[in-house]
This record gives C-alpha cells, structure tokens and sequence, in this order.
C-alpha cells in the first residue's frame, strides 16, 4: 500500500465568508474558519490519523489551517512544504468582487462558468494593477506569474508538483496532507480519481473539512471519504455551490 493522502480546503476565509472572488489574494481565516481547521485536526486525531510530511500553497489561508490541524495532532514537528503550485486558481480582475453582485450584472450561468469550467479563464488582471502577484515579495524568481487562470491553467501548474514531489511521497509510503484551495484541490482530484472535463464542473469542496484517499502500491485509489459529521458536510457543500447565486 501508498501512504495515505489527506486533502484539505483551507477553512472560512474572510472573502468566503463576504462571498468575494478571492484567488490570489491573501486574505485571513475568520473565527470560523479558525474553528473549522481547529475541528479538521480534531477529527484526523479521532480517526488515529497521522502524517509523516504536509503541503500547503504561500497564501495564509491555508498556512494558517495547516499550522492549526498539525497543533490539534500535536505535529507541528514533521517537515512541511510551501508551494506557489497549491495557490488558488488566480481569478484576474475578478479578485475582490463580490460573487452574487457578478452574477446580477452578468448572470449566474456566466458566473458558474467562471468559477468552474474547465477551460474559461475570468477577465484578466492587467500588467499595471497594483495587485498583480509579479509586484509581490512571495513570488519573486518565479517565471510568468499567472494574471489570470482557468482551471485548466491551474492543473497545468499542480500536475508537475504532483508528480514530481507529492507522488513520490506517497510510494516512499508517507502518509500526507495537503491543505490548499478549491481549485488547485479540484486539479489534484480530477487527476486522481480522472474526472472527465464535463463533469468536473459539479465538483464543489467545502472548507475545513479532510479528504481522506487510500491506495495500493499503484496509487490507485480504494477508497476515498470525507472526515467528519455527515450533515455538516452536506451543509458546506452545498452552501460552496450556491456562492455563485443571485441573492434577492
């Protein structure tokens, strides 16, 4: 058998919780999302769950959940990775904007195909904008920053990292987490479980709560769950795929 491989969305955000576009912007964990990394790390330790190596992407959001689940499991010890690769989908010049005041203005197929086709990138960011990330300290050396990304983009990016670094984890018989975001998690779970570009678009993935996989010595997987209660997990679900929503 591989190692175990936990994957786990960053918890509430303060754009989730606004319902903004957030990508690469760097915004903070909410008391509820403080709860939710808190309740993540709880749960892994109920299920007598541990890790030998972890990986997270340079946004506080998930570095702040990841640090959070290792001190409930008493693992702040063990060797963690921070990875541009495991950033959020960069949304352009969508960042910072409110999702149900996009889809009053654009309607909400368009915004549902924004955030989450497979190969439709938002509006751009311009060269100019004083967020662009190829003006910010995390990223310089980095080659062709990304000024806006569909998830195609984004898996383009996670693929190599995979590959080349978590992959061999795995067959070292590591067990390992991931904390990242929505999008580069949807990458990694498209290329595990070979989800179909169509239906990928119905994947949603709630925040703070583990997935666990479980493989055999060919990495692939045998089985696969969510840690956690049942309901809440529906409950977080669905509350990711109706962000997109006009509010009335």
């Amino acid at each position: 058998m591989a190692g175990k491989l936990i994957l786990c969305r960053h918890g509430q955000s303060e754009w989730n919780l606004s319902n903004r576009f957030t990508g690469w912007e760097d915004v903070d964990l909410t008391e509820k999302g403080e709860k939710e990394a808190k309740d993540a790390g709880l749960n892994l330790a109920k299920e007598n769950i541990s890790f030998d190596v972890a990986y997270t992407s340079l946004l506080k959001r998930a570095t702040r959940t990841l640090f959070i689940i290792l001190e409930e499991m008493n693992l702040t010890w063990i060797p963690v990775t921070n990875a541009w690769e495991l950033n959020e989908r960069h949304y352009g010049a969508l960042q910072g904007l409110n999702k149900s005041e996009v889809a009053k203005e654009y309607g909400e197929d368009q915004v549902q195909i924004w955030r989450r086709s497979y190969d439709i990138p938002p509006p751009m960011i311009e060269d100019d904008d004083p967020n662009h990330p190829r003006l910010d300290n995390k990223y310089h050396g980095i080659d062709n920053v990304p000024c806006g990304e569909s998830l195609k983009d984004t898996l383009s990016r996670v693929r190599p990292y995979w590959q080349d670094i978590i992959v061999p984890s795995l067959l070292g018989n590591q067990d390992t987490l991931v904390v990242a975001h929505g999008n580069s998690l949807r990458s990694l779970i498209k290329m595990i479980d070979d989800i179909n570009n169509e239906d990928i678009v119905e994947l949603n993935i709630p925040t703070g709560i583990p997935l666990l996989y479980e493989f055999n010595e060919n990495l692939k997987p045998v089985s696969k769950r969510f840690i956690g209660n049942q309901e809440i997990i529906e409950k977080a679900t669905k509350m990711v795929a109706n962000q997109g929503m006009v509010k009335e």
